[in-house]
């Protein structure tokens, strides 16, 4: 019997460690969820956001390589850029480096050197609601990161513009790198930005948000 102890011990450790590890993980998400599910009501009877806000010229197109990609193409052609998901998958050696939130603020930096590129992570919704409708106020489409069903049936990670926003009559406009444009309440926009909108999301992207390798309530300004 001697013999079985030290094994499962270790195994005991490990396991130990692993429940550590979740409680600190368990613990942090519930701080950062106290703070971004915060009640954003009050911004919506506030007479600086009570105007609605639009940026024209931003045609949907449906995505061929990454939505990353494609979002950085429509923005482009709306500045009058050349540049393409085909362009940019070649110029980065035939891959996608938009797959992750830094490496979209990197591209969208690398073809916008005239703006500024700022992303913001685990913003509250009032935080969320407020830059959305100042960049938009400002002129620029909002890239933001949500949870948006393909094909009507599977929930993906994705990036799209949010180009219109009316509080007063709780619509925000989004153009979906999918191949269109469609409207969200406000709430239903938060929630898919909190990816609580994600049905029956796999336990490896779970896990993903519990150690921040992905993040809730992120958005892109460029000024």
């Amino acid at each position: 019997m001697k013999r079985w102890k030290k094994p499962v011990k270790v195994l005991v450790g490990i396991l130990a460690v692993i429940g550590v590890v979740f409680a600190v993980f368990g613990i942090k998400w519930a701080v950062k969820s106290a703070k971004i599910d915060d009640d954003y009501t009050a911004i919506l009877t506030d007479a600086a956001y009570s105007q609605p806000v639009a940026v024209r010229g931003v045609t949907p197109i449906e995505q061929e390589i990454s939505c990353g990609y494609a979002v950085i193409e429509m923005l482009a052609s709306r500045a009058g850029k050349d540049v393409t998901e085909e362009s940019l998958f070649a110029a980065n050696g035939d891959k996608v480096t938009t797959a992750m939130g830094s490496g979209f603020e990197r591209e969208l930096a690398k073809q916008f050197p005239e703006y500024t590129v700022r992303r913001y992570e685990n913003l509250s919704n009032s935080e969320v609601l407020e830059k959305i409708y100042v960049g938009l106020a400002n002129g620029f489409p909002v890239p933001i990161e949500f949870a948006a069903l393909y094909g009507g049936t599977e929930w993906t990670l994705h990036f799209a513009l949010v180009t219109a926003m009316d509080l007063q009559n709780d619509s925000i406009e989004v153009v979906n790198p999918y191949g269109y444009i469609e409207y969200y309440t406000v709430e239903e926009l938060l929630a898919a930005m909190r990816y609580e909108s994600y049905e029956n999301m796999p336990f490896f992207l779970r896990l993903g948000f519990l150690a921040e390798i992905f993040t809730r309530n992120t958005l892109y300004t460029m000024e």
